[in-house]
């Protein structure tokens, strides 16, 4: 039943999603011969792959941010999200005595109980996507803050930080991890009924459940991975940096949404790759980095990133006009 009403355009969408994706690679491109040109420690082998470590949290959650705002969805409390489940997962550790597998398991599984909250509240109340996650960023935040009390916790063993700084065959550790996940989200996007129910949705949410395709269910279904990633992220994003602190995660959902929607994923709905959102969040690192090496300012960077976001928005509705100019 999916199938049927993804069909329509099923071949234009993807003809659409190629072209902006072929764009943003020869942006990307063109972005690294300039930072390369500006700064001679950009394009070294050392730069690029701890540029790679900085990247896997966001490309984490981008992941399933792509999935949600391919349904029409948004979820900003992905940050706050990661910074409750690192709290948690050194409460759990050197608060409550767990065996620190067993901490890093239960925060990520609180990760995923705080998205399955969101999706619920979206699905069962009523609550619209912006609204909810706008609430439960402020909530899960203060959460964090509250457990914590201002105070971080270190102390972790040896073995904890070969995710977030070891290497496997020369390459960071969590780049294999995002990867892994990279391939996995495409293949459940492109050749699944779950991902073509995901397009459906996006395209017309009523005619998607005439079709008899469970939007609720599919729907907290992503919520509850977006909140689980981000769990993933919080291990991450703790074994990198040896501590555990209440603000980790803090503005991190712009970068999500920004890296998604540069990818070409239509804050409307409807449309998405993985592949453009992979090439989004490389983008916004490299930028970062690149421009920080060249001596911009935070707050110029911030600029360019927002330009950026700017014209591939009015891309993705060009293209998007053009799609219903021809049909």
């Amino acid at each position: 039943m999916a199938s049927a009403v993804a069909a329509p355009g099923h071949q234009d969408r993807y003809a659409g999603l190629k072209r902006h994706e072929v764009i943003l690679l020869f942006v990307l491109i063109a972005a690294i011969a300039v930072l390369a040109f500006r700064s001679e420690q950009f394009l070294t082998t050392g730069n690029l792959l701890n540029q790679g470590r900085l990247l896997v949290e966001v490309g984490l959650m981008a992941l399933p941010m792509t999935f949600i705002i391919i349904t029409g969805g948004i979820d900003l409390s992905v940050g706050s999200i990661m910074g409750l489940c690192a709290i948690l997962l050194g409460v759990f550790w050197q608060k409550l005595g767990l065996p620190l597998g067993a901490a890093i398991a239960l925060a990520i599984l609180m990760g995923a109980l705080a998205g399955f909250v969101n999706g619920w509240f979206i699905t069962r109340v009523g609550v619209p996507p912006l609204i909810m996650t706008l609430a439960t960023l402020a909530l899960y935040r203060g959460l964090a803050e509250g457990i914590s009390q201002a105070r971080s916790v270190r102390g972790y063993p040896d073995w904890f930080f070969g995710l977030g700084q070891g290497e496997l065959w020369g390459v960071p550790t969590q780049i294999w991890l995002l990867l892994f996940f990279f391939v996995i989200s495409a293949i459940v996007l492109t050749y699944t009924t779950f991902g073509r129910s995901l397009y459906a949705i996006g395209n017309n949410e009523v005619a998607a459940r005439f079709s008899g395709i469970p939007v609720d269910r599919i729907k907290i279904a992503i919520y509850t991975m977006s909140g689980l990633m981000a769990g993933l992220a919080a291990w991450v994003f703790v074994s990198r940096v040896s501590t555990t602190r209440s603000d980790m995660g803090t503005g991190l959902e712009l970068d999500v949404i920004t890296a998604v929607v540069l990818g070409g994923t239509s804050i409307f709905g409807g449309t998405g790759t993985i592949l453009g959102t992979a090439l989004g969040v490389v983008l916004i690192q490299l930028l970062k980095n690149g421009l920080a090496l060249s001596g911009v300012k935070g707050d110029g960077t911030i600029v360019v990133i927002g330009v950026i976001l700017i014209l591939s928005i009015l891309l993705s509705d060009l293209l998007r006009r053009q799609r219903g100019a021809e049909h």
